[in-house]
C-alpha cells in the first residue's frame, strides 16, 4: 500500500514544515541519548535535498528504518517525534517495496516496529498522533500474516475516537485507514468487534457528510458486509451478543442501517455514493436475506430500485447490482401475506400509519399472532412505547396496543405484565396530541372491561 493513499492537507503542510526545522541531534548526543554512530546516520539525511537522501536509502535502507525506529523509540520530545515520522514517512512515499524494511525490524528488536508508533497515538500532539496513524495504516496494511491483537486493537481504538472527533482532518485520516485495512478480513473482524468505532462511521453518515465522505463511509460499510456476521447482525442489532429471539428483552444498540443507506442514496448527486451503497445492498440481500429484506421493504427499497434502473449508469457493476436488488425484493413482496407485511414493518422499528394498522379485519384475524414465540411482536410493540422519540412511532404502536386488547381480551393481563400498561398510562400525557389521542384509546380499553376471562 501506498502511503499517499492516506492523504491530508494538515499532514502535507505540517510535514513540509517539519522537513527545515533543525532538531537538537547533537544534544541528545551529549545527553547520553542516542550514540554517535546513530548522530553520524542522522545527521546525513537532516534537512537534505530529496535527491541525497534517496541515493543513501537506496545503498543502506535497512540501516535507515532501523535508525528511525529505534530513535522513535528512545526520544519523547513532540518536535523531534515529528521529525522523525516525516523520515519515515517520506522514505515509504512512492515506494511500497520498502516496507519490509520497517516490518522486518521485529527480528531486531521485538518491540518495533510497532511498539513506539502505537505509543504514540497517546500522544498531546494532533500531528503526531495522525502521521504515527497515517504510517502504522500502511505498515500493517502490508503485514504478510494475520495481525496480532495487541498490534491491531489500539489502533483501532484511537480510529474509533477520531471518528466522532470535532477535527474534520480526524474524521478523514480515520476513514482513511479504515478504507485501507478493511480488506483485511481480521480487520473486518475486529472492526465489527469495536462498537463505537461502527457506531461512528454509522453516525458520520446521518450528520449530512460531503459526497466524497458518504462514499468513503459506503465503502468502509461495503468492506465490512463481506462478514457473514456482519450482514447477519448490522441492521437489528450492533455489536451486542444478541439472537432474535432476546431481542424483547436486551436493549441491544441498533444501527438502523438500512433505512439510513436508502436516505443517503435517495438524496446523492454522484453515482459512485448510490454504486457502493448498491453493492452494500447487494451483499446484505446475499449473505443475510432474512435478516434485510424486512427491512428494506419498509424503507421503500423496492420502488427506489425500480426508480434506479431506468436511470443512464456509467459503471455496468450497478446496473447489475440494482437488477439484482430489484428482482429479490419483488419476488419477497411477492410472497408477502398482509400479517408478513405487518411483521416486517414492526421489526424495522419504523412504525408509520399503513393502512394495515387501521383494519379492524386485519386485527381480528391476527391479533393472536403477537402471542407466538413467547409473545415476541408484543414485545416489541412495548419496547418501542419505551424506547422510541418518534411521536409517529409512539402513536402507532399505542394504537395498536389498543387493538390487541379490544380483539383478544386476555391480553390485558399479559400486557400488564409485560409492563405496557404502565407505559401506554404514561403516553397520556406526551406532548404530541396524536401520541395522547391514541395512548387515550388504548387506556380506555384495557380498563373498559373486568378480566373475567383470565
Amino acid at each position: 500500500m501506498s502511503i499517499s493513499l492516506v492523504s491530508n492537507s494538515y499532514l502535507d503542510e505540517n510535514s513540509a514544515k517539519i522537513r527545515v526545522k533543525p532538531v537538537p541531534w547533537e544534544g541528545y548526543q551529549r545527553a547520553g541519548l542516542i550514540t554517535s554512530e546513530e548522530l553520524t546516520l542522522i545527521k546525513k539525511v537532516e534537512r537534505q535535498s530529496k535527491s541525497k537522501v534517496e541515493s543513501l536509502l537506496v545503498s543502506d535502507g535497512q540501516t535507515y528504518a532501523l535508525l528511525y525506529l529505534r530513535l522513535l523509540k528512545k526520544l519523547q520530545r513532540i518536535d523531534t517525534q515529528s521529525a522523525i515520522l516525516v523520515l519515515i514517512a517520506d522514505a515509504l512515499t512512492d515506494h511500497e517495496e520498502r516496507i519490509p524494511w520497517f516490518t522486518s525490524a521485529s527480528q531486531t528488536d521485538p518491540e518495533l516496529p510497532y511498539g513506539p508508533l502505537l505509543r504514540i497515538l497517546d500522544s498531546q500532539d494532533d500531528f503526531v498522533q495522525l502521521k504515527a496513524t497515517q504510517i502504522l495504516t500502511v505498515l500493517l496494511s502490508s503485514e504478510k500474516s494475520p495481525l496480532q491483537p495487541q498490534q491491531l486493537h489500539p489502533f483501532l481504538n484511537t480510529l474509533a475516537l477520531f471518528v466522532v472527533n470535532p477535527s474534520s482532518n480526524k474524521r478523514d485520516i480515520a476513514v482513511q485507514c479504515l478504507e485501507a485495512i478493511l480488506p483485511r478480513p481480521e480487520c473486518r473482524q475486529a472492526v465489527w468487534a469495536n462498537a463505537s468505532l461502527v457506531g461512528g462511521l454509522v453516525d458520520t453518515l446521518r450528520h449530512n457528510p460531503t459526497p466524497q465522505m458518504s462514499y468513503q463511509v459506503g465503502f468502509c460499510l461495503w468492506l465490512l458486509t463481506f462478514e457473514q456476521e456482519v450482514a447477519e447482525q448490522i441492521q437489528k442489532y450492533g455489536n451486542a451478543p444478541c439472537v432474535p429471539v432476546m431481542l424483547p428483552y436486551l436493549k441491544c444498540r441498533r444501527f438502523d442501517i438500512i433505512p439510513l443507506l436508502v436516505d443517503v442514496a435517495q438524496g446523492a448527486a454522484k453515482e459512485k455514493v448510490i454504486r457502493v451503497i448498491v453493492a452494500t445492498f447487494r451483499n446484505l440481500v446475499s449473505k443475510a436475506p432474512q435478516a434485510n429484506l424486512p427491512a428494506m421493504l419498509v424503507a421503500q427499497l423496492l420502488p427506489f430500485a425500480k426508480n434506479l434502473s431506468t436511470r443512464k449508469w456509467t459503471d455496468e457493476d450497478i446496473v447489475e447490482d440494482i437488477q439484482f436488488l430489484r428482482d429479490e425484493l419483488s419476488a419477497r413482496f411477492e410472497s408477502l401475506t398482509t400479517y408478513d407485511e405487518y411483521r416486517s414493518e414492526l421489526l424495522s422499528g419504523h412504525l408509520s400509519w399503513t393502512p394495515v394498522h387501521e383494519s379492524d379485519l386485519f386485527w381480528k384475524e391476527n391479533a393472536t399472532k403477537l402471542n407466538d414465540r413467547d409473545y415476541e411482536l408484543l414485545k416489541i410493540l412495548i419496547r418501542l412505547l419505551n424506547e422510541s422519540n418518534d411521536p409517529t412511532v409512539l402513536a402507532v404502536a399505542s394504537h395498536d396496543i389498543g387493538q390487541y386488547v379490544k380483539h383478544y381480551e386476555r391480553g390485558k393481563k399479559i400486557l400488564t405484565d409485560l409492563g405496557g400498561k404502565t407505559r401506554v398510562m404514561e403516553l397520556m400525557t406526551h406532548p404530541n396530541s396524536d401520541v395522547r389521542y391514541q395512548a387515550l384509546i388504548s387506556v380506555q380499553r384495557l380498563v373498559s372491561h373486568p378480566w373475567a376471562a383470565v
